[in-house]
């Protein structure tokens, strides 16, 4: 399934505020020796978020999503901050139209709603001839116990007085899968609360598989690492980051 969002535009990054992007744009930073001046390929953008971050740093950025709702929000978050930041509407493991960009990022688990396999090897692939030689790809996806354990731990229940949601999941048809419904409950001028519905898919792989595929599309792996922290993936990681290098 796709990441269609449309009314969830509106609400994505209230909920998305406790994301450290500060720590995305260090590891970013680290990753690519400097951000200034450097031509940027964030991948699944969303709001824009991280671009508009990056662009404060001088980076040349340009935002892809499949979102038409996601990009309006996040080209008019970079207008409001005069940030010459370009967005393009495409989805990830159809990429084209780029070539030599020195840094390419896949943020928050965005890659997880590519659910078929040779689409994943696809988006690498893409992204691969969307880099100069040298240029690095940093991405970051649930890990296989996050989808198999924590996400099975549902309903989870939000509630910060303006939006609250109910979210129940099951296991999806693929391995390493979860189906998520949605219902959120926001709440508007005359206090009243507007319900709206998301059904979201989303699948993982293995540390080795995603190794595999990045190797086979051509890349160096540099440095594979966990929650945030210079620490190797274990048992009950819950986000896995991938630092691979063209």
């Amino acid at each position: 399934m796709n990441r269609s969002y449309a009314e969830f535009a509106s609400v994505y990054d209230e909920l998305m505020s406790e994301i450290p992007y500060d720590t995305y744009v260090e590891l970013i930073d680290l990753a690519a020796n400097g951000i200034a001046g450097k031509k940027i390929l964030d991948v699944g953008c969303g709001t824009g978020l991280l671009s508009v971050k990056l662009a404060k740093l001088d980076g040349l950025v340009t935002g892809v999503d499949l979102s038409p709702d996601m990009l309006s929000i996040a080209t008019d978050r970079a207008k409001s901050l005069n940030l010459p930041v370009t967005f393009d509407q495409q989805p990830m493991q159809q990429l084209t139209g780029f070539t030599d960009f020195d840094i390419a990022i896949i943020a928050i688990d965005s890659l997880n709603y590519v659910v078929e396999e040779e689409d994943v090897r696809q988006t690498f692939r893409n992204i691969y001839n969307s880099l100069a030689v040298g240029g690095v790809l940093l991405f970051d996806v649930h890990s296989t116990y996050k989808m198999d354990v924590i996400f099975m731990e549902s309903p989870f229940i939000f509630d910060n007085k303006r939006i609250s949601y109910i979210w129940h999941t099951e296991a999806g048809d693929d391995p390493h899968s979860v189906y998520s419904e949605l219902a959120f409950f926001v709440r508007t001028e005359n206090d009243l609360y507007k319900r709206f519905d998301e059904i979201h898919y989303q699948r993982t792989f293995s540390v080795l598989e995603y190794v595999d595929m990045l190797s086979e599309v051509g890349f160096s792996i540099e440095r594979i690492f966990s929650d945030w922290e210079d620490l190797p993936p274990n048992f009950d990681s819950e986000r896995i980051f991938f630092q691979v290098r063209k």
